[in-house]
């Protein structure tokens, strides 16, 4: 933690040594070809606005979910940054009412989603969705082909999609069957697909229940069984994320549960190396969810220049701007205005795409209630958090189960303390 906070106070002060009146520094992250598009965005804009200066610091996403809330703390950061940790640093984004050109049009485009990034009761401008996200699983149907096994069909199980991988798997001598990325996060619309529920009446942190308990315990049976990459989950500590798609993208698993954002991650990287498919989610007992979410570009309250923040935050904003963003990174689209238009014309050439992107607005539809509340919910990324920790650590041979559950109990409660 020290180190963590030596790093954040040099990154701070980097920001601020290098920051100039008029400059703009924004803290982006990519999954696929979204960097590039957005600095071509932005340069356009510095087109528009000679006065304005916008810098565009790539990071990888460990930064951002692990060094960005250190500089937060410190009441220091970019102007703007491109998060998904939505809620629980709430109160370190600006409220850019008094600084966009017309409050309203973020309201009505943009209004579905606000609660999700902005502190409990309020009613601030905080930000907006860059894309909205859906958890799912994607297939490698070359590798179901060549092994002979049918691609498990609508309402398939957890358990008949990993035995069908399995056999993949044997048949194609793979390291593993499937993997799902590391994180808290990814594993929770599975959770509530067997009955799970994190949220108390209260509001609160409920504690780990029965349905939680049901999908953690199949996840580790699979990983001990070699059927779930352990690697994916195992070579990192601690909340860090680790996603298995490069192990998918180079073929050594059947089956990847990971999320709608890697459309044109694969796409770019697979190119014609085999034929992929996006799945939805395997159902549980109770559901067949997935866990709807995204990224927000917010802007930093500490900022210097949060006139200029506002002028960029609208150009982003911008119909046709967001319209054009959503086309060439393969997202599916949060302003109410660009999907009550329609006529997306996604720009690839992959003939794997078009169906992935239908799959997941279809597995839209299917979310289960308790998973549903979690990305406008204080606590959530408390309870991922201490999911993804202690389940690794059992992967790993470090805790049995049932010592688990209760250290989840507890890291949830100690971050519930800590914020008090």
């Amino acid at each position: 933690m020290k180190a963590k906070a030596i790093l954040g106070a040099l990154a701070g002060a980097l920001l601020a040594s290098t920051a100039q009146a008029g400059d703009v520094r924004v803290m982006w992250y990519s999954d696929g070809v979204e960097g590039e598009v957005i600095q071509d965005l932005l340069n356009r804009f510095m087109k528009e606005n000679p006065g304005i200066n916008v810098i565009l610091d790539n990071v990888a996403y460990k930064v951002i979910q692990e060094q960005l809330p250190i500089e937060l703390e410190a009441g220091k950061g970019p102007d703007i940054a491109r998060v998904t940790n939505l809620k629980a640093l709430a109160q370190h984004w600006l409220d850019i009412t008094p600084h966009v050109a017309d409050p309203e049009y973020w309201k009505a485009n943009f209004g579905a989603q606000a609660d999700w990034m902005r502190p409990d009761g309020s009613d601030a401008i905080t930000g907006f969705m860059t894309q909205l996200t859906l958890t799912g699983g994607f297939a490698n149907k070359t590798l179901f082909e060549q092994a002979g096994v049918e691609i498990p069909g609508e309402k398939a199980t957890w358990d008949e999609w990993v035995d069908a991988a399995a056999k993949v798997q044997a048949s194609q001598q793979l390291p593993a069957a499937f993997a799902i990325d590391r994180s808290g996060h990814r594993i929770s619309g599975p959770n509530a697909s067997y009955g799970g529920n994190y949220i108390g009446a209260d509001g609160m942190p409920a504690p780990v229940d029965d349905g939680v308990k049901a999908f953690v315990t199949k996840l580790v049976n699979w990983t001990a069984e070699g059927k779930h990459s352990k690697e994916v989950w195992v070579s990192a500590a601690g909340t860090t994320y680790r996603s298995g798609a490069d192990d998918f993208i180079n073929a050594q698993i059947a089956f990847l549960y990971s999320g709608s954002w890697q459309i044109a991650n694969l796409s770019t990287k697979i190119g014609d190396s085999f034929d992929w498919i996006a799945t939805g989610s395997p159902c549980g007992t109770t559901a067949c969810s997935g866990l709807a979410g995204g990224a927000a570009m917010v802007a930093i309250k500490y900022t210097q220049n949060p006139t200029e923040v506002g002028k960029v935050m609208d150009y982003l904003a911008r119909e046709d701007i967001v319209k054009e963003f959503t086309e060439r990174t393969l997202f599916l689209p949060a302003h109410k205005g660009v999907v009550a238009k329609g006529g997306l014309n996604f720009q690839t050439d992959d003939p794997n795409v078009k169906g992935a992107l239908e799959k997941f607005v279809q597995a839209s539809s299917q979310i289960a209630p308790a998973a549903d509340a979690l990305p406008a919910w204080k606590w959530a990324s408390a309870y991922y958090g201490a999911l993804v920790t202690r389940a690794s650590q059992v992967m790993a041979g470090e805790l049995k189960l049932e010592e688990a559950w209760a250290r989840m109990d507890q890291d949830i409660a100690d971050q519930v303390a800590q914020a008090k």
